[in-house]
């Protein structure tokens, strides 16, 4: 069975990875070491998460005693929207670097389509609680992007949160040097994006799907808001196999040559998320589960809905 998606750079992303967004710094260095001894290999990092140099002590840790090489791992990490004025945007990658510990990223991400005004706030809004746009356009922000992979501080580059219209824009500018590899959006039964999926992938763009359990601890939580993981019919197709919701909704996207990326910092669920290559849904339970969609978003983000390239509003 296939654990790793060949990325159009030819390098192997492994399918599955740590997710550490919202994953709190007193806990994230001891989640990525549980992880690392668990068997993953890919760990999905980000600037705005503000714990990237708790994880870099994990993953430092665990070379020091060997479990891994630096080689053996694929470390992702995004480009906040703060950050994307051309001159802004090396600084902003060496910054991650140095908390990560690294020389280099496997994969780097625009982690939005739009720039957010510069400045010391990561999220800069108006006396209205509106974000405040920067004034760089995605396409000048992609070309920073690849210098950063001729100047060798990145493997790869990619995208998240990018619509097909978007994407288009990147695949259709002039001089494009490196099309994106990778288009990291949300998704899950509630969302399935088949369409968007199939368009990345038609492309030679891989897919990850965040918050793939639902995002259950997303601060913004309503109660009454759909939980995927106490779904019933998930529950009932976990039971069949004897696995739990969580690793049937995370080898859903795993047979869709998606690759996922679900969170936690409890060692027991670390390593039960990654017990999902033992098992296969059939095409009906795939099906099944595909009908669950009710393009229903864990991640809305209503203050960035004023921005001329907010991304959700198109189809797909």
């Amino acid at each position: 069975m296939a654990t790793c998606v060949r990325l159009s750079t030819g390098a192997e992303m492994p399918l599955l990875g740590l997710g550490t967004w919202k994953s709190s710094a007193g806990q994230v260095k001891a989640a990525v070491m549980a992880a690392i001894d668990a068997g993953y290999r890919h760990l999905d990092c980000a600037y705005v998460y503000q714990n990237e140099s708790e994880v870099g002590e994990g993953i430092q840790q665990k070379i020091k005693e060997g479990v891994v090489k630096r080689e053996d791992l694929f470390i992702v990490s995004k480009l906040w929207c703060t950050f994307y004025d051309k001159p802004l945007v090396k600084g902003a990658c060496q910054k991650t670097l140095t908390d990560l510990k690294l020389d280099y990223l496997d994969l780097y991400l625009m982690h939005w389509p739009f720039g957010l005004k510069a400045g010391e706030e990561l999220l800069p809004t108006d006396d209205k609680g509106m974000s405040v746009p920067g004034n760089t356009g995605m396409l000048d922000t992609w070309e920073a992007m690849e210098e950063l992979v001729d100047c060798g501080l990145v493997k790869a580059i990619g995208i998240s949160n990018f619509n097909h219209e978007q994407i288009e824009r990147i695949l259709n500018k002039p001089g494009l040097k490196y099309k994106p590899a990778c288009n990291q959006i949300e998704c899950h039964p509630y969302l399935t994006q088949e369409k968007l999926i199939k368009y990345c992938q038609s492309k030679g763009i891989a897919v990850t799907a965040y918050s793939p359990l639902g995002s259950p601890d997303r601060p913004w939580a309503k109660p009454e808001d759909p939980s995927l993981l106490d779904d019933p019919r998930i529950k009932e197709i976990a039971a069949k196999h004897k696995k739990t919701p969580a690793q049937v909704l995370i080898r859903f996207h795993i047979q869709r040559n998606v690759i996922v990326i679900p969170k936690s910092v409890t060692p027991q669920r670390i390593v039960e998320n990654f017990k999902v290559f033992d098992f296969e849904l059939t095409k009906e339970e795939m099906a099944t589960i595909l009908s669950f969609n009710r393009n229903w978003r864990a991640c809305v983000l209503d203050m960035f809905k004023i921005l001329k390239e907010y991304p959700f509003n198109a189809e797909y």
